[in-house]
């Protein structure tokens, strides 16, 4: 697998990094190419500092994460980290999944939606930004507010220790695999993903990160 593009330069010439189609015509990126140039135009015109993380540009404001510039196969998107605290009087915002409690998007599919909105988007950012100056935080659904799967708690019927450590995780960690459980739609898929987390939460880990 390629390495992760290290500059916006890099990303737009050649994708993200995550795959082999980097530099060709199916490229995600390569596709939305016209758009994002317009897209990253007016967010540098914003006065944000434009850095590379997670292999996306990252704009953000006094070390602060404001939104992220990505591609996707059917269009590409501007992510504000805090979106769902923007007031969105426009009715363009939406989550990018249905548990995204604090991210919220805006989706494109044609430079023409671009210069069409180009006012409206830079108010919505110059909000983002003013959201990020006043400090408020985006106010979590409480972990105990969840339903947990019946497979997973049947797990916990079957091991009181992996009960126990999963208790024990941070609610960050528990809301990560809950999403990634729940989000299967079959049950056999859901105990499935369980299972092969089991190890990982036993360590303490969460969704996604790697034991030493």
């Amino acid at each position: 697998m390629r390495k992760m593009s290290k500059s916006v330069e890099q990303y737009l010439a050649e994708g993200c990094g995550r795959c082999s189609l980097g530099g060709t015509p199916e490229c995600k990126v390569n596709k939305w190419h016209w758009v994002l140039l317009q897209l990253r135009d007016l967010l540098n015109e914003c006065g944000l500092q434009e850095e590379m993380k997670w292999g996306v540009p990252c704009y953000t404001f006094k070390g602060k994460n404001i939104v992220l510039l990505g591609a996707f196969k059917d269009y590409c998107v501007l992510s504000f980290f805090k979106g769902a605290l923007l007031a969105d009087t426009e009715g363009i915002l939406s989550p990018p999944g249905e548990n995204t409690q604090a991210a919220r998007v805006i989706r494109f599919t044609d430079s023409g939606e671009i210069i069409k909105q180009t006012a409206v988007l830079r108010a919505y950012i110059f909000e983002a930004i003013e959201v990020e100056k006043t400090g408020i935080k985006v106010v979590f659904k409480d972990i105990d507010e969840y339903e947990l799967p019946e497979e997973l708690q049947k797990k916990f019927k079957e091991s009181l220790v992996f009960k126990e450590a999963f208790e024990a995780l941070t609610p960050g960690r528990k809301r990560g695999y809950l999403f990634h459980f729940s989000s299967a739609k079959q049950s056999k898929t859901r105990l499935s993903r369980i299972e092969k987390c089991i190890p990982m939460i036993l360590l303490g880990k969460g969704f996604g990160e790697y034991s030493d």
